[in-house]
């Protein structure tokens, strides 16, 4: 069965349930910290591309509230990138790279009923 990498954060209940419904269906997980393992721009560009950053730009979270006004209200591409880039746990989670295609939690993965 094909390798998954799982991209989230450690102690984030949807990453943990994520985690336990791929590995019980027998999927090879590969699990990729945010914080600790960090985010490149390259990677983040692929994502984006398949995901679009306004879907992945998680608004719900405390680092996204914790942030002035002034940066939330003006908000483009390149300003999101940048967001996510130095803060990580802005993006929504879990995210699911199967063979360079990303799907943004489980109800996107075309495996997971």
């Amino acid at each position: 069965m094909a390798t998954l990498t799982l991209y989230g954060i450690a102690n984030c209940d949807a990453c943990r349930k994520a985690r336990r419904a791929l590995e019980s269906r027998g999927y090879n997980l590969r699990f990729h910290d945010l914080r600790h393992d960090g985010l490149d721009p390259l990677l983040l560009g692929c994502m984006v591309t398949d995901l679009g950053w306004d879907n992945l730009l998680n608004r719900r979270s405390t680092t996204w509230r914790l942030l002035p006004e002034s940066i939330r209200t003006s908000l483009d591409r390149e300003r999101a990138l940048e967001l996510m880039l130095a803060h990580p746990t802005l993006i929504k989670r879990p995210v699911v790279e199967d063979a360079g295609q990303f799907f943004l939690g489980l109800a996107d993965f075309p495996s997971i009923p």
